[in-house]
């Protein structure tokens, strides 16, 4: 929707530039997923390198000597720095967000101090493998995930990625409370797949160059359906969501209707006006009994469903 909002605004007719933003984008998301898992390796790293330095102090404290190593020997922040699926994805798509802004995991490394959550876990020295994985999952979502600082930071790097945060946090989330006790021979942490399969990625790619390559056509289809409103009158956002969304229903048979009418509501509850989605609703179901009755709208498949 974003693309074919600001190929329309930029009135480009560069198919391939266009689609080559999308996907750039698509695939910074992993970058973004990246930047995120791995400040919590970083937050480990500078806690250690900081109690290294202490303890070589020339008049150091007996605390300072024997400073509780319980968050860096933390099983799950060990398990993520040795992370060979980690480093290869880091070195790959070449994310050294943190070698270059390290004072953002200082920042970071002095909220997660001050919170009640550290202070809790660090009152004793020793813990499971659950207790530390519910303490960086629970560190995730209360501490890093929230931190304005940190989202001003992303913000600034990529824009693209403030519509994108949530889905990586979310993801990071769960895949953090999900994680079992470390084995030999099967790897910690699994990168997880930006398309669930080939298919994921044509889908992408072909609504895309479907919506914008019959713009016109698609436009017909909702014009006459609304008598109180010339096509000048209806948001531009608006529009673009029913052509995807009519797109669906006359191209993609194994689409269900219903899953379309969904998906581009939450869409436009998300992006558009506030009334936009009750608009967009009416015109749709409108659409689908009228290509009902004349067949012009076929699924097949799970489609049907």
């Amino acid at each position: 929707m974003q693309s074919i909002y600001a190929m329309l605004q930029n009135g480009s007719d560069n198919l391939d530039k266009e689609e080559k933003f999308l996907f750039q984008s698509i695939d910074n998301i992993r970058d973004l997923y990246l930047i995120m898992i791995s400040a919590l390796m970083e937050l480990r790293n500078a806690e250690e390198d900081y109690l290294e330095k202490i303890q070589k102090k020339h008049i150091a404290t007996p605390e300072e000597r024997n400073p509780n190593k319980k968050f860096v020997n933390n099983i799950v922040l060990k398990q993520l720095y040795e992370s060979n699926a980690l480093s290869i994805a880091l070195e790959d798509r070449k994310v050294y967000n943190w070698k270059n802004n390290d004072d953002y995991i200082l920042l970071l490394l002095e909220a997660v101090k001050e919170s009640e959550l550290y202070k809790n876990y660090m009152a004793t020295r020793t813990s499971t493998f659950n207790e530390d994985r519910d303490f960086v999952a629970a560190l995730f979502d209360e501490v890093i995930a929230p931190n304005e600082k940190l989202y001003e930071y992303l913000e600034d790097y990529k824009l693209t990625w403030v519509d994108d945060i949530p889905l990586v946090n979310t993801a990071i989330s769960k895949q953090l409370k999900s994680l079992t006790p470390p084995q030999e021979g099967r790897e910690f942490l699994l990168i997880p797949r930006l398309y669930k399969d080939l298919d994921d990625k044509d889908y992408a790619r072909d609504l895309f160059r479907k919506t914008v390559l019959n713009n016109n056509e698609l436009a017909k289809e909702f014009i006459d359906k609304t008598p109180n409103w010339d096509a000048e009158r209806i948001a531009e956002l608006d529009s673009i969501i029913l052509k995807m969304a009519i797109c669906e229903f006359l191209k993609f048979p194994s689409i269900p209707a219903k899953v379309t009418i969904n998906e581009y509501l939450e869409i436009a509850k998300e992006y558009s006006t506030p009334k936009s989605s009750i608009f967009i609703n009416g015109i749709l179901d409108n659409l689908i009994k009228e290509y009902q009755e004349s067949k012009k709208m076929m699924k097949t498949g799970r489609g049907l469903m």
